[in-house]
């Protein structure tokens, strides 16, 4: 691997040998900087990785970075809007398919699911299917750099929130699954679909890891304390935490009430 792209004033333009991020200008509390669009391939031939928001000024700005190589297809690491939403748009613009897990966010006839390889030219992008943050999460190994894309399973900073359409068992057998890859193929970079690239995979994965046990046991504390429902837990367990992501925690806390009742 040549090294990681990281530019000192962001995410924007950072990636690695056959991957760069063009980030999306939406960001927020849930997108942290906004979207990080990735474009992976070789000089004659790339994928698109999760487009982001239908803005016209991102979309043109890929496909400039483009740059007049063939398009193989666009590519989601999972349906929710922020990644998503200007898929359609961008396929039309490069003329490429969209390729998703669900059926409902394809362009073409050619979906996703976990062992698929896609070229682009002659670098290989490999499937791996990791639900939890949504049903139909994915995330994209590039063995040639030795770095994964991993749309909302991984963030570059804090942590991920289980959607509504998610599922925290889901989600703990998948980064039991991306820890156990990271080590066995000596994982040098995640890729995020938001926030900066981590160059320490591994030490990433447990941190996660450790993060969930450890939220799952404030919970447990919570509800032995009194605690009737998920917004009441929050109050305890998330007082540290700006109120304007109190909504996200919510739904964390759901699908961790969820997880235990299965126990």
């Amino acid at each position: 691997m040549s090294g990681l792209r990281i530019p000192v004033e962001g995410p924007d333009g950072s990636g690695t040998a056959s991957a760069v991020n063009v980030l999306a200008p939406n960001p927020s509390p849930m997108t942290l900087d906004g979207t990080n669009t990735w474009i992976v391939g070789g000089e004659r031939a790339v994928l698109v990785v999760d487009p982001g928001p239908d803005d016209e000024a991102h979309l043109r700005r890929v496909a400039e970075r483009v740059d007049g190589r063939r398009v193989t297809a666009v590519l989601l690491t999972h349906g929710h809007p922020d990644h998503s939403e200007g898929a359609g748009t961008l396929a039309r613009m490069l003329g490429a398919p969209v390729r998703a897990l669900d059926p409902r966010h394809r362009l073409g006839d050619e979906g996703l699911v976990d062992g698929d390889v896609v070229m682009a030219g002659d670098v290989d992008v490999r499937v791996v299917g990791t639900p939890g943050h949504s049903f139909d999460s994915l995330c994209f190994w590039l063995p040639g750099d030795r770095a994964m894309l991993t749309g909302d399973t991984i963030l570059g900073r804090g942590t991920t929130v289980i959607a509504p359409d998610g599922n925290l068992g889901d989600y703990l057998r998948s980064l039991d699954r991306l820890r156990q890859g990271a080590e066995m193929l000596e994982a040098a970079a995640l890729l995020p679909g938001h926030g900066p690239v981590l160059p320490d995979p591994s030490g990433v994965l447990d941190a996660y890891i450790a993060h969930r046990r450890e939220r799952l046991e404030q919970i447990r504390e919570a509800i032995r304390g009194g605690a009737r429902d998920a917004r009441e837990i929050v109050e305890l367990v998330y007082a540290e935490v700006d109120r304007s992501l109190w909504p996200a925690a919510e739904m964390s806390v759901a699908a961790q009430l969820d997880y235990l009742k299965t126990l």
